[in-house]
């Protein structure tokens, strides 16, 4: 038997029957010299019961598994015993199958269990007539009927399947002396190995149970809030029904109270007339009564003057005054008459004032929409005038394309050029217009030259070298990935945050590099750095970095965008109240006006449709509100982060433009410092103090000790040019504070 037959009963890895060199047996050291007899009786190995064996990964105890394993080596070596007492028996020779099959093939280090290896052994015809070696076939009749007698109907059936294959390779090792150091060390990494996972399956037992009762646990509290949430959800509905009961039937008392106060002003009010009436009637009857009495008092007395005993002169005198009396109170009520002829009574004087108060009130409120009826035009106005003077400048624009133009180029010829073919240059080349593609396109040239260069020049100490750049040699190129450069970017920004005393940035950037990389490297990773982030325009993090170590552009202007953004996504997630990530598209429009109150309404819509929306949307659609802060692998925004950036830039930029018409002056003239106070203070009237010394500052570059305070006499003397101050509010971080006060409509 050969060496790879030997390894393949090992490895259960059945091999092809290919040709093999034929070798006497006496040269396999080790191994007893038999050969094949007609006359050889079949080998009868005996069978070992394997009830004692216990499944593998199950614990017993070390006195009992070494007194085992002692029994078992001890069948082994009767069984091995009973195997060569019946194999090589004859001859002393070893087998010469298969002798009869050609020389002239030999093994090429290939392996034997590899398809090459079969497809090489099937090409191969073996002679007719071959038969196996007597031991080989008593070995596999013995593996046959061992397996037979195995229980493959418990747990444990795979490992004690494992037991005749093992026995196998024991004799193999006890036959093969030459080999069996070689054998035993694979069997024993096999064993080891085999043990290692037995702890580890024994290990992961119990997990398995705990993760089980876990589940089991969260399984029975979702049901159980689930039916809580179906409690509540009736109850709710239960509470609105009966709301809307108690609704309705306060609506039906309300009407039937309305209708019963208007039948009883009506007949209060013709109760009122009625007691008029009757007291006006009253009044003439007592008068009517009185004068009857006076009548018949001035008869009696006519008549028997005597009986009373009065002097008729006095009697006389009485009657004068009393009729004097009558005379001025019949004055009197003539007065009052002419006096108060025209009052209208109490009620329908309050229900002509109640009246008025209600014309007075339309009166207001049309005028309220008449003024704003008129605003709305003279916007429109304007608005029309605008658009008149962009539709002209658009059609000169037009003339001037049309007569400069140069044919679109071919943008598909850039495929093949670009590393990763034609899907990742549509990927890259998706939403950009020529000038962007002929950015992406210097880019991917751009960094396949980057990554041919083993060494940077060194730009040596001139004083324009940025401090970072300041060697005189050759530097190592890092060749690092773009990925890796925007993650070592956005390394440094964090560190820049968080420092509390703030050094200059080209000097923090390298004292970074420093910290990051050593002093040996610092200089080589600045100088990669540099190059990339030179390169990389269209890279959001690149671009923005580059522009602030180059001075092109102020950090805070790169800190506030960021804490804009936080803070805008703290309102949104303040307005989740469920924390599921979903907003509508209603709420989503609340939230940016009451985050960007200045902006115009055009420019939410701006925003909106860049997170998601298009005029097909309702207000109820839902959006994951946190997809429109992710980044990808190279620091690149999504739209909606780009657009806030792009009306930023252009609302900084329609700021300076207003701040230059107030200015009035050309680029090159010279302006002062109370002049730009003057007219920031006209376009943004909601500047406070501080913020209008720090723009001022930011203008005319001064040191905040050297800020003079408002009406002092040396701010005439702080001078500089126009448009090296509006140079200098670019470069930071200025924005509006309010709206601009509207001049009154003429």
């Amino acid at each position: 038997m050969g060496c790879w037959d030997l390894v393949a009963m090992v490895t259960d890895c059945t091999l092809p029957e290919l040709p093999r060199p034929r070798v006497r047996a006496a040269r396999l050291p080790g191994c007893p010299r038999v050969m094949d007899s007609p006359n050889s009786q079949p080998l009868n190995f005996p069978t070992t019961s394997r009830a004692h064996l216990r499944p593998l990964g199950v614990s017993i105890d070390d006195s009992l598994f070494t007194e085992t394993k002692n029994t078992q080596k001890r069948k082994l070596s009767q069984k091995r015993k009973t195997l060569l007492s019946g194999s090589f028996s004859i001859g002393g020779h070893l087998s010469p199958w298969p002798r009869y099959i050609s020389d002239q093939t030999i093994l090429h280090n290939r392996k034997p269990c590899s398809d090459d290896y079969r497809k090489r052994a099937g090409s191969l015809q073996q002679p007719l007539g071959t038969t196996k070696p007597r031991y080989l076939e008593q070995l596999e009749n013995y593996l046959r009927k061992e397996l037979l007698l195995l229980d493959l109907s418990t747990d444990s059936a795979q490992e004690l399947r494992l037991q005749p294959y093992r026995e196998i390779f024991e004799f193999f090792i006890e036959d093969f002396k030459t080999y069996k150091p070689l054998l035993s060390s694979i069997k024993n990494a096999y064993e080891v190995m085999l043990a290692h996972q037995r702890e580890k399956i024994r290990a992961l037992e119990p997990l398995k149970a705990k993760l089980i009762t876990v589940n089991e646990n969260c399984n029975e509290r979702i049901l159980v809030m689930r039916a809580e949430e179906r409690d509540e959800i009736s109850m709710l509905k239960k509470e609105k029904m009966n709301l809307l009961k108690l609704i309705d039937k306060k609506n039906e008392e309300k009407i039937s109270l309305q209708t019963e106060v208007t039948k009883l002003r009506k007949n209060l009010a013709e109760e009122y007339l009625h007691y008029l009436s009757e007291r006006d009637a009253r009044k003439i009857l007592i008068a009517d009564l009185n004068e009857l009495r006076y009548q018949r008092e001035d008869m009696s007395l006519a008549q028997s003057p005597g009986v009373w005993g009065e002097d008729p002169v006095k009697l006389t005198v009485a009657l004068k005054m009393a009729r004097q009396d009558l005379t001025r109170t019949q004055m009197e009520l003539n007065t009052m008459k002419a006096n108060f002829g025209d009052v209208v009574p109490r009620r329908d004087f309050e229900m002509q004032e109640k009246t008025l108060k209600e014309l007075q009130e339309q009166l207001e409120s049309l005028r309220d929409d008449y003024e704003e009826v008129r605003k709305e035009h003279e916007m429109l106005l304007q608005l029309h005038m605008s658009t008149l003077k962009e539709r002209d400048q658009f059609y000169s624009e037009l003339q001037e394309i049309q007569r400069t133009s140069t044919p679109r180029p071919d943008w598909s010829k850039c495929e093949d050029m670009v590393a990763g073919g034609r899907d990742r240059w549509h990927v890259l080349a998706e939403g950009k217009n020529s000038d962007q593609l002929v950015d992406v396109l210097l880019e991917e040239i751009g960094e396949g030259l980057l990554r041919e260069k083993d060494f940077f020049p060194g730009l040596g100490y001139g004083e324009s070298i940025p401090p970072f750049l300041r060697f005189d040699g050759i530097v190592e190129n890092k060749k690092p990935t773009k990925k890796e450069v925007v993650k070592l970017l956005k390394d440094a920004w964090k560190e820049r945050i968080t420092e509390e005393q703030k050094e200059k940035f080209p000097d923090f950037f390298f004292s970074f590099l420093e910290r990051h990389f050593g002093p040996g490297d610092a200089m080589a990773w600045a100088y990669t750095i540099f190059e990339y982030i030179k390169l990389f325009h269209t890279n959001e993090v690149m671009s923005q970095f580059y522009a602030v170590l180059m001075g092109k552009r102020k950090e805070s202007v790169y800190i506030k965008q960021k804490q804009t953004i936080a803070q805008l996504l703290k309102e949104m997630t303040n307005v989740d109240s469920q924390n599921e990530g979903l907003l509508t598209m209603e709420q989503l429009s609340t939230v940016l006006k009451s985050t960007f109150p200045l902006k115009k309404d055009e420019r939410i819509q701006e925003l909106m449709e860049a997170g998601g929306w298009h005029p097909s949307s309702s207000n109820a659609d839902l959006l994951d509100y946190r997809l429109l802060f992710m980044e990808d692998e190279e620091g690149q925004s999504v739209p909606f982060v780009q657009k806030l950036w792009e009306q930023y830039v252009v609302e900084k930029d329609e700021y300076l433009n207003e701040l230059k018409q107030e200015l009035g002056l050309e680029l090159n003239e010279e302006v002062t410092l109370p002049k730009v106070r003057e007219a920031l203070m006209n376009i943004d009237p909601n500047l406070d103090k501080q913020t209008l010394n720090h723009y001022l500052r930011q203008a005319f570059q001064l040191p905040m000790t050297e800020m003079p305070e408002e009406d002092e006499e040396r701010e005439e003397g702080i001078v500089t040019q126009l448009q090296t101050a509006l140079e200098q509010l670019q470069m930071s971080d200025i924005r509006r504070m309010g709206p601009r006060e509207q001049e009154p409509a003429s």
